[in-house]
């Protein structure tokens, strides 16, 4: 039995990203994943786009990844600089484009309601938004450019967090938490699948979709996604690009090396953990009508990962289920945007200072059920 002042569970970009930052602000912290950096991070985007993803009823989940968003600069510099691993931080902006007469209409709209929130976007006729970006479809009609918008290579980043949290005096304990160790109403450690315990004085719950298993608690299910993963030439787009194609979603985020990751299918169908033809034929169909050159590239990979859900689409983050218990869990398909925000809230709360603005919207005793 060992004891530390906080255990994380879960190994993912917002856990490693909270215990980093508690290492840092003097705590001990171990960190218990099996097998950290595997999960939904492993399948993410890694764009960090408040701006092209924002939606009618989601101004408080808005405002969460605007503020994670202007903390990104500086939590890049100093995971760089500790790690010594470049994370491929990009900062081109999105092109959002429209494919048919419905899509550019949906466009249109999406770009008066941003402009009513003094949201940053710019319209474009197609031939403008061609010129931006040469691959396009001669048939894109227009499209809006978030020049705010960035990105990130999500598996260098957890290859930077656990390099940094290590380096800091961080424990990384390899193994999988079976249980919470609760006396009476208050937590005090988690016992692990090999038997051990390990003590602590708070918890936190960052186990991603895999959440409520721990803590039946948290209103969190997972949705599931399939992404793929492309490579060709390091300048076949220069920017992230997103676009409705007949009403359904595609992106497409290149990378540094020539990847480009091409994703995701939304599917409310728990742990079902296989890439299926339907869901790689609807990726490359759409993207195809948005960018034809895809389909002379490499299909280097696809993956299925699990976004953790919550009913509002807001996460969790701050005490919950039991007295030591944070919550830092349900950030759907924002976990590589908002880690910042969430751990600067996380180290808060585990050490009594000033909880971002923007993260009380999160409180995990919101009424969700």
């Amino acid at each position: 039995m060992r004891g530390y002042d906080v255990v994380v569970v879960g190994g993912g970009v917002v856990g490693l990203s909270a215990a980093w930052r508690a290492v840092r602000g003097g705590l001990s912290v171990a960190v218990v994943d099996p097998d950290p950096g595997a999960g939904a991070s492993h399948a993410a985007a890694g764009m960090l786009a408040p701006v092209s993803e924002v939606t009618y009823t989601e101004e408080p989940l808005l405002r969460l990844g605007l503020a994670s968003l202007e903390r990104w600069p500086s939590f890049r510099d100093e995971l760089q600089e500790e790690s010594g691993v470049d994370i491929d931080y990009r900062a081109e902006g999105t092109l959002e484009v429209a494919y048919g007469p419905d899509d550019m209409a949906y466009l249109e709209d999406l770009a008066a309601f941003e402009e009513t929130l003094g949201l940053p976007v710019e319209r474009l006729t197609g031939r403008e938004c061609r010129k931006l970006e040469p691959m396009l479809s001669p048939s894109v009609r227009g499209g809006l450019l978030a020049a705010g918008d960035a990105w990130v290579n999500p598996r260098l980043v957890m290859r930077a967090l656990l390099a940094a949290f290590e380096r800091a005096g961080g424990t990384l304990v390899r193994d999988r938490v079976t249980e919470l160790v609760v006396d009476g109403d208050e937590a005090r450690g988690v016992r692990l699948a090999s038997g051990e315990e390990r003590t602590a004085d708070r918890v936190v719950i960052a186990a991603g979709s895999w959440s409520a298993s721990l803590a039946p608690g948290l209103p969190v299910r997972p949705v599931k996604g399939q992404i793929l993963r492309l490579r060709g030439p390091k300048d076949f787009l220069s920017r992230c690009v997103r676009g409705k194609v007949h009403g359904s979603p595609a992106y497409l985020v290149p990378r540094g090396d020539g990847e480009i990751t091409l994703g995701a299918t939304v599917e409310e169908l728990g742990f079902d953990d296989r890439v299926t033809a339907g869901g790689v034929y609807e990726l490359l169909r759409d993207a195809r009508e948005l960018v034809p050159g895809i389909t002379e590239l490499e299909l280097a990979e696809t993956t299925v990962g699990f976004r953790p859900g919550t009913p509002d689409n807001l996460p969790l983050i701050g005490p919950a289920v039991a007295r030591g218990v944070i919550a830092a869990t349900g950030h759907h398909r924002g976990g590589v945007l908002l880690a910042p925000v969430t751990a600067e809230a996380v180290t808060a709360f585990l050490t009594g200072g000033d909880v971002p603005d923007a993260v009380r919207s999160c409180d995990p005793e919101r009424g969700l059920r």
